[in-house]
C-alpha cells in the first residue's frame, strides 16, 4: 500500500491540492525547484473558506527562463480547471533563492498567479516585505528545506517601513482613482489592510486581519466600528458596497500616520 503524504494543515482537500501542485511544479522544473511553501491564512491557522486565499511561494534555484514560465501557466490554467476543491484561489510567486533571501526593489519582477487566474510577471512591492517575514516565521514546507532557512530576519523597523511603503505605494493614489475599489471584495481586503497597517506601524509586528480588526475597534472608538465589522463579516458572494465609506477610511488611516497623498 501506498504511504500516504504527511498532514501539512488543517484541511486535508488543502493538503491534496498542495501535494498535487508540488507534483506539477517538479515535473515542469525538476531540480530548479528548491523549495515550496503554503504560507498566509493557511499557514496561520486561520484560514476561512469562501473567504481566504491559499498563498504559496516557489524557491527556484536561478531565473526562469521563458519555456519554463510558460509550461508553469499552462499548468496552472489546468490545475485550475480539474475541478479541485480550492484550486482556483490558489494565488502565489516563484522566486530565485538569491531575490527571496531579502527584498530588494530592483530585483522584484517575478512569475506569479493571482486568483483572477492570470499568470504572468508581476513587480513585487513593500509588502513582500511583510510577505518575507510571515512565511519566514509561519510559512508550511510542502517541499524543500525549512523557510527560515532561505529568508533572512526581518526586523521591526524594517516592517514598519514595509506597512508605510504599502500604504504610500498603493493606496494613497486609491483615494483618487476608486477602480480596484469598485469591488466588495476589495473594500473588504481595503478595510482589514488598514487595520493590518496601523497596529504593524505602532508595533512592529504582523498579526492577522482580523486581530488587528479588532484592536483596532478598540483603538479608534465607535466611528470606524460597524465599517469594520462589515468588512469582517463579508465572504465571497456577498455584497458590500461601501465604496465612500471604505474611501473615508484610507483617507484617515493615510492622515493619521502622514502618508501623503
Amino acid at each position: 500500500m501506498a504511504t500516504q503524504p504527511s498532514a501539512l494543515t488543517r484541511y486535508p482537500e488543502i493538503d491534496e491540492l498542495l501535494y498535487e501542485l508540488h507534483r506539477d511544479i517538479h515535473t515542469i522544473l525538476a531540480d530548479h525547484l528548491v523549495g515550496l511553501y503554503v504560507h498566509g491564512s493557511v499557514a496561520a491557522g486561520n484560514f476561512v473558506p469562501n473567504r481566504s486565499d491559499i498563498d504559496f511561494v516557489a524557491a527556484t534555484a536561478t531565473e526562469l527562463t521563458a519555456d519554463q514560465i510558460n509550461a508553469l501557466a499552462t499548468m496552472h490554467k489546468a490545475l485550475q480547471c480539474s475541478g479541485m476543491q480550492w484550486a482556483t484561489i490558489l494565488e502565489g510567486s516563484y522566486i530565485p533563492l538569491q531575490a527571496l533571501r531579502r527584498y530588494d526593489p530592483n530585483q522584484a519582477d517575478h512569475p506569479a498567479l493571482s486568483t483572477d487566474g492570470a499568470f504572468r510577471i508581476d513587480g513585487h512591492g513593500s509588502d513582500w516585505i511583510i510577505q518575507r517575514y510571515l512565511i519566514r516565521k509561519q510559512g508550511i514546507a510542502v517541499a524543500g528545506p525549512p523557510a527560515a532557512t532561505l529568508i533572512d530576519p526581518v526586523s521591526p523597523a524594517e516592517l514598519r517601513q514595509a506597512a508605510r511603503g504599502i500604504l504610500q505605494e498603493w493606496w494613497a493614489p486609491q483615494v483618487y482613482d476608486h477602480t480596484e475599489l469598485q469591488d466588495d471584495e476589495y473594500q473588504a481586503y481595503a478595510i482589514l489592510t488598514m487595520c493590518r497597517a496601523l497596529y504593524t506601524v505602532q508595533h512592529g509586528e504582523i498579526v492577522a486581519k482580523a486581530v488587528a480588526a479588532r484592536w483596532t475597534q478598540q483603538e479608534l472608538g465607535l466611528e470606524w466600528q460597524e465599517l469594520i465589522n462589515a468588512a469582517l463579516q463579508w465572504r465571497y458572494g456577498m455584497r458590500l458596497n461601501r465604496l465612500a465609506e471604505t474611501i473615508a477610511f484610507i483617507r484617515y488611516m493615510l492622515d493619521k500616520l502622514a502618508i501623503p497623498f
